[in-house]
């Protein structure tokens, strides 16, 4: 590319300031010939010589001053497969950036910074891979004369990528208990970057801390039960984060959900009760049965995870079962607490409510077959919403890991 000076910016590598110098020559000599050849001596000079008053000043008209100030873009105009985080940079010596812009082939533009000093810009984040940018740089040396630079460049396409799923379905209200748990479908091992990428915004300011159970599991939470009516957002800014070597995030994408009014039920296994709580309030007192003293119920607190009106549930599918083996083909109002098998279910085949316990690990409440929407276990299979919380106490089992379910709230908040 040819510099063009003064008026217009130039544009054109940052490594040829030499054949900058080379081409001024050239054009001074070509301005002083074509003012000679079409135009001749200054008319104010007529009949004198054309050499001795015509021809410096010429020469004076015709003379461009370069910018000292050189840009340069790291990678090279037309590089491909470019590393979407940390191998883009623009550059100026002599001089400092006035602007520097990078946009995608769609136009859109990407945010960067630029150095205190104004020597260096570089993009605020990783970028999309698979994705050509361009770069136009403008800079001003000393005497303020302007230097411009047009790039462009093509991210790499990753030959593996990573599948990243949560647990939240984007405009659904959730209980105060809600715990956003991300799944990767690789080992990820640059976790930070990962955290970096996946940002909270909730509409009261409150603040979500993320949590890594193994190399695949991410759960967020904060470090009290959600407000109630709180709208919160997730911004996920993965795309060209290399989550693992070679293996890159997903296309960026935002997601949203709304927390509802408060309810939280504590379980009793010594008293065979639950107490429903709303809004601060008790709204019910609910006569359960929970798990035997061969298989009790976890401790701590969980939250309800999934509810269905109708679910299977088997003692072959469940782990370290003592007794008798079940298969219940049609358990009614059922909500999981745990990954393990624990639920608060309806029971239409027992008689143990707030007498004693006797089941498998699960929390009953009564129903009838088939369920029923107005018997205890159908009037609480109503008012809940997944992300409830459920704390069960008293029981003769342990206390329940943060990792099984969205049971992380039983973690102590300076270990999350």
């Amino acid at each position: 590319m040819e510099p063009v000076q003064a008026a217009a910016a130039a544009t054109g590598s940052s490594q040829v300031r030499a054949g900058y110098r080379r081409t001024a020559a050239a054009l001074l000599a070509g301005g002083v010939l074509v003012l000679a050849t079409a135009c001749g001596p200054d008319s104010s000079n007529a009949g004198g010589s054309g050499g001795s008053s015509g021809g410096p000043a010429a020469s004076s008209a015709a003379s461009p001053k370069l910018s000292a100030a050189v840009l340069s873009v790291s990678p090279k105009d037309g590089t491909d497969d470019v590393a979407p985080s940390g191998a883009v940079k623009v550059s100026v010596a002599d001089g400092k950036l006035t602007q520097v812009t990078l946009t995608d082939k769609d136009g859109n533009k990407v945010a960067g910074a630029v150095a205190a000093d104004g020597s260096s810009w570089e993009p605020s984040g990783p970028l999309a891979v698979g994705m050509l940018y361009k770069v136009n740089a403008q800079a001003v040396d000393a005497a303020g004369l302007q230097s411009a630079v047009d790039s462009s460049f093509t991210t790499l396409t990753p030959a593996r990528t990573v599948a990243v799923n949560d647990n939240v379905i984007t405009g659904t209200t959730y209980g105060v208990g809600m715990i956003v748990s991300v799944n990767f479908s690789k080992d990820v091992t640059d976790k930070d970057d990962v955290l970096k990428g996946i940002t909270f915004e909730a509409s009261d300011g409150t603040q979500v801390k993320g949590h890594w159970f193994g190399s695949r599991r991410l759960d967020f939470r904060p470090e009290q039960y959600w407000a109630p009516g709180t709208n919160v957002k997730i911004h996920f800014r993965l795309a060209g984060t290399e989550v693992a070597s070679g293996v890159y995030g997903p296309k960026d994408s935002d997601e949203a959900f709304t927390i509802g009014r408060s309810q939280i039920s504590t379980v009793d296994a010594a008293t065979d009760k639950m107490t429903v709580s709303r809004d601060g309030q008790v709204t019910q007192t609910i006569p359960i049965t929970a798990g035997n003293d061969q298989n009790p119920s976890w401790n701590g607190t969980m939250t309800i995870e999934e509810k269905d009106r109708v679910t299977r549930m088997n003692s072959a599918t469940v782990a370290n079962v003592v007794g008798a083996e079940y298969d219940v083909p049609d358990v009614p109002h059922a909500m999981r607490l745990t990954d393990s098998g624990t639920y608060v279910h309806g029971n239409y085949w027992s008689s143990a409510f707030g007498v004693s316990n006797a089941s498998h690990g699960c929390v009953g409440l009564q129903d009838a077959k088939g369920g029923d929407d107005n018997s205890a276990a159908g009037k609480f299979y109503n008012s809940s919403l997944i992300g409830d919380v459920v704390i069960i106490k008293n029981s003769k089992g342990k206390t329940v890991s943060g990792s099984n379910g969205l049971s992380g709230w039983t973690m102590p908040w300076s270990s999350w």
